[in-house]
């Protein structure tokens, strides 16, 4: 039966009392429910789309296609990339297996260079021997994770998605309008994982509510050899109402050339100007260099109100899962990718049974947000306290020179891990970002006042 044609047959509802199939009859039961029955697939496997072929949708598709789900990867341009830094912790490494040749740069030093041009060695010293952070291009990484989710059994469909059909009915399926060279398809699926980026067109056919945006602004930038050196193993990161009003920009050291970018939230209508700060900042770094390429996108502030919805569930970036401070998303999302492929083929048992949306928030949703919320609450904390004035900036690159400051985010960061610290150096460490904010809040006065 052509895809595009297939039905599942309705089914007679009815009510059962279930207890969550993982907890020994012993045990208190943690979800308790009402749920009506679901049908058979009737000889057939689950059907899942996965639109969009980034790292969110390449990782939901791999482990959707391992689970014995029936699984399509849609991705419109695969040639194209996201503007991005390139960053991604140590542990991804290993986790998801990536190849050591897909690394551009293992980064072991970091500068933060404050609004006055106060640059502290972040990682010079707190970084282990055997320590890095990986620096690889989004067309690298993103072309890699597609090809190993179609080996692994994912159907990889080069296409634009115009329009998705909601069922109208329970247990009808979802059908998929796109475009293969200008040729109208369609086909029908069970569920949608939607991993297209912060402007999702799924998130949007859901009606999964708006969230905020930021922009972030790059410039590719071939350099002279003596320049390139510099950046060898070396990122810089700077922060000042130059640059930004809301967040930082940054120097990324890239296989043959250096990533100069910036973000902001509040004033996306000044990105340029913002971008020719970064630029000024870093000038005599980049002098003789020859700009490749430049790239703008929208990077998500929050999570979506409603990240799943009846039979579609969203990750990545469609999702919202990009950290304040860091603006860090591509572990994120490919993690996010895996556990929702994880879930589908836990809750339908490896594609033998229909799920519902009950069961992908138990199984989805709820996992992640019990594994990542915190962090994500953190993050945005941080943000609000250090990002929003020069004051505040210079208290935050001075803590930052604190060794203890450092390990502590390397281990975080690197290992996706809440650090385990010592209560003497964490309270050491708060009374000290206390006293940071204090003493540059009567320098910052100080300085106002000069310019009076």
């Amino acid at each position: 039966m052509a895809a595009s044609h297939f039905q599942i047959p309705l089914q007679t509802h009815f009510f059962q009392l279930s207890l969550n199939k993982h907890n020994p009859c012993f045990l208190k039961p943690r979800h308790l429910t009402i749920t009506s029955a679901l049908p058979n697939l009737q000889g057939r496997k689950l059907r899942v789309a996965v639109i969009g072929g980034g790292p969110a949708g390449s990782s939901a598709a791999e482990a959707l296609a391992l689970g014995g789900i029936e699984t399509f990867l849609f991705e419109r341009s695969p040639s194209t990339a996201k503007p991005c830094g390139g960053a991604i912790p140590l542990c991804m490494v290993d986790e998801f297996s990536i190849p050591l040749n897909l690394i551009d740069r293992h980064v072991t030093k970091m500068k933060i260079i404050s609004p006055s041009n106060l640059a502290v060695d972040f990682g010079s010293k707190s970084l282990r021997a055997h320590e890095s952070i990986p620096m690889l291009r989004r067309e690298v990484l993103d072309s890699f994770l597609r090809t190993r989710a179609h080996s692994a059994g994912a159907q990889l469909i080069h296409s634009l998605v115009t329009h998705l059909e909601i069922p109208s009915s329970p247990f009808s399926p979802y059908i998929i309008h796109h475009t293969i060279n200008n040729s109208r398809k369609t086909l029908a699926v069970d569920l949608i994982i939607g991993a297209d980026g912060a402007n999702s067109k799924v998130a949007k056919f859901i009606k999964a509510g708006n969230y905020t945006c930021a922009i972030a602004f790059q410039e590719r930038i071939t350099l002279p050899d003596e320049k390139m050196e510099y950046y060898q193993n070396l990122a810089e990161m700077y922060v000042g109402d130059d640059v930004s009003p809301d967040f930082y920009a940054w120097v990324f050291p890239k296989c043959d050339h250096v990533a100069v970018g910036t973000g902001t939230v509040c004033a996306k209508q000044d990105i340029k100007l913002y971008q020719r700060g970064i630029k000024e900042r870093v000038r005599n770094k980049i002098n003789g260099g020859k700009v490749i390429k430049v790239e703008a996108h929208p990077i998500p502030e929050h999570p979506r109100p409603i990240r799943v919805r009846g039979g579609v569930a969203l990750v990545g970036d469609a999702a919202g899962y990009v950290t304040k401070c860091s603006g860090e998303g591509i572990y994120f999302a490919a993690k996010s990718g895996r556990m929702c492929g994880e879930a589908i083929v836990r809750a339908s048992d490896g594609g033998e049974m229909m799920i519902s949306e009950d069961d992908l928030k138990r199984e989805y949703l709820r996992e992640w947000d019990k594994k990542y919320v915190n962090t994500f609450r953190f993050l945005d904390l941080l943000q609000r306290v250090f990002y929003g004035s020069n004051v505040a900036r210079e208290a935050l690159v001075e803590v930052c020179g604190n060794e203890y400051v450092q390990r502590m985010t390397f281990d975080s960061y690197l290992y996706k891990k809440l650090a385990k610290g010592d209560r003497w150096e964490d309270l050491k460490m708060v009374l000290g970002t206390i006293g940071s904010l204090m003493r540059c809040n009567i320098v910052g006065r100080d300085m106002e006042a000069l310019k009076l």
